[in-house]
């Protein structure tokens, strides 16, 4: 059976070294997984390219994982090349991951749920006021995910806010309706969890002072590790990583119907990390 993750670029994309890491730890014999470079506006020739002579199915293709900038461009194609999407996929207006089913691609966002168990494995404290650094795609699906955690406050500081429309407007759309605001990012709301989605670069001195007391600190970027956020961290930190390897546990078990070998899949992922740190 064969998988795939498709973006651009690609070549960095650690989802290979996961998937595969779980193959080998179940013995899954003839499953691969590679990375292809897909760019924007080229999913749909991708997809017919996969389609035998006759028709669907897709021969031995089982599964795709989608990151930028693909995620909305499948969305799109909702009715088309993709047959049915999840809810949470809807939720958020991105899908991460295909699966070929009887009845062509169904489309999913393992995304909120990896974000939520990410979260979960390193605190299970309450949630109910959330704080964003930065108002971009990565805000809006972990905006989501603090929204499923409990928080009914979620904060975005963004340095142009007239940027965060598109942001607000996902978060805003769940169901349990959350107050969802805009401020300036030297701005230190009251705050259960902290997500940060800005690199390390941006972390300066005055913005790290303001957060390290934070009882969760989200950080979504795994490379370079620790940001500046995280040396000074108080409290608990989830890693980007963390995130990673647990929506990549989700679509592994969606693609393969199998219990996903976490702790064999994050340690391959750290190996990785530390090699492109080496």
């Amino acid at each position: 059976m064969k998988c795939a993750v498709l973006g651009d670029p690609i070549a960095h994309s650690l989802s290979p070294v996961l998937h595969r890491a779980a193959y080998d730890a179940l013995g899954l014999e003839g499953w691969t997984y590679d990375a292809v470079q897909v760019p924007g506006g080229t999913l749909v020739g991708f997809l017919d390219g996969l389609m035998p002579a006759g028709g669907w199915p897709p021969g031995e293709w089982r599964g795709l994982s989608l990151t930028m900038p693909l995620k909305r461009e499948a969305m799109a194609l909702l009715g088309g090349r993709v047959a049915s999407v999840s809810h949470r996929a809807r939720l958020v207006g991105a899908v991460n991951t295909l699966v070929r089913t009887s009845y062509g691609w169904a489309g999913d966002n393992t995304d909120l749920p990896g974000a939520v168990a990410a979260v979960r494995e390193r605190s299970d404290a309450a949630v109910t006021k959330g704080a964003i650094l930065g108002a971009g795609a990565t805000a809006a699906s972990t905006g989501l995910a603090l929204v499923e955690l409990g928080a009914r406050e979620v904060t975005l500081l963004a340095r142009d806010a007239t940027r965060a429309a598109e942001t607000i407007s996902v978060i805003g759309s769940h169901p349990a309706k959350p107050s969802v605001s805009v401020l300036p990012l030297d701005a230190a709301p009251d705050a259960d969890v902290l997500v940060s989605t800005v690199p390390a670069a941006a972390q300066t001195p005055d913005l790290v002072a303001r957060w390290q007391d934070v009882p969760v600190l989200f950080e979504v970027v795994y490379d370079p590790w620790p940001t500046p956020l995280v040396a000074a961290a108080r409290g608990s930190v989830v890693s980007g990583l963390d995130l990673l390897v647990h929506q990549a546990v989700l679509q592994f078990e969606l693609f393969t119907g199998q219990a996903a070998p976490l702790d064999a899949m994050r340690a391959a992922g750290e190996r990785a990390l530390g090699l492109t740190r080496a």
